[in-house]
């Protein structure tokens, strides 16, 4: 049996019960349950963004020149998005020019790829070169021009895929997709731009995209779709098909991209394909020459 310790001389009473107007430091709240930190962002592969860099030229729209938006800006715009990689995609205003391009490249970095709009005579040697320099798709601007005619749509297309392994990229309602359907439904790989833009055409969109094309969930202030119901039918039928983007700088949107865009998808998508549909089907699609790098900070 073990004696009894001395009780220490010095050792107080225990303190009585806190009067009314004492706080009673027992019941202060438990480390575990103060007011978590901001949930990390998602990784996200931005797989729609243009950049506007008026050191290069650009050709009005039907009267429309974008405001600059810089590899800077962008950098500067999609800092807490989590943003490891992405595609700058070739708008109308800038035609065939390629220099923009790849400068923004190489100001963004490997785990960035471009789309481009090429000329139906463009020679093996440049798509051999713009491929070194990590485009990895052309793109036929049907809604607002600036691009090669859909006449040229299959040879460049499977021109391109046979040559470098890129896919086509369209831009256009997806109510005009029946009067292409046996031209883009036979192509090797195709992504539509923005859901495909209306309410109206997504039955055909659908279509396409049981027969295996890529849907950019992107420019959600762009048409009349019904967004979150959009994103859950597309994602409830080919998950691995989807890709997220900013649409940054959303030039002539009439509800420009919102961080809370990318909050949306990730709902729709569920915990089972969020990652998927935020960050892998794209990084899969577009074979970055370095995936997995943070955008680099503005110098």
């Amino acid at each position: 049996m073990s004696p009894t310790p001395p009780t220490p001389p010095s050792t107080p009473s225990p303190p009585g019960p806190p009067g009314p107007s004492s706080p009673d430091v027992s019941e202060a709240v438990p480390a575990t349950h103060a007011t978590p930190p901001a949930a990390r962002p998602r990784r996200l592969f931005d797989a729609h963004l243009h950049i506007v860099d008026p050191r290069f030229p650009l050709t009005p729209n039907a009267g429309y020149l974008p405001p600059a938006f810089t590899a800077d800006d962008y950098r500067a715009r999609v800092a807490p998005l989590g943003v490891l990689g992405g595609a700058v995609v070739s708008g109308s205003f800038q035609g065939f020019d390629q220099n923009y391009l790849l400068d923004a490249l190489r100001r963004l970095g490997p785990a960035f790829v471009g789309v481009t709009q090429l000329p139906a005579g463009v020679t093996d040697e440049t798509v051999f070169a713009l491929d070194a320099a990590g485009v990895r798709a052309v793109r036929f601007n049907v809604r607002r021009g600036g691009s090669e005619t859909l006449d040229h749509l299959d040879r460049l297309a499977r021109r391109v895929h046979e040559l470098a392994g890129w896919h086509v990229e369209l831009y256009l309602d997806a109510r005009d997709l029946p009067d292409l359907a046996p031209v883009v439904g036979a192509l090797p790989r195709v992504s539509i731009d923005h859901l495909g833009l209306s309410r109206e055409g997504l039955p055909h969109l659908l279509g396409l995209v049981e027969q295996g094309a890529y849907v950019k969930a992107t420019g959600f202030g762009r048409g009349d779709l019904d967004i979150p119901a959009t994103l859950r039918t597309l994602i409830t039928l080919a998950p691995h098909a989807v890709l997220a983007g900013t649409d940054l700088p959303s030039t002539r949107a009439p509800r420009p991209f919102e961080d809370s865009d990318l909050a949306l998808l990730a709902q729709a998508a569920g915990e089972p394909h969020a990652d998927a549909v935020l960050y892998k089907n794209a990084q899969a699609l577009y074979r970055p020459k370095r995936p997995d790098q943070a955008v680099p900070a503005t110098p």
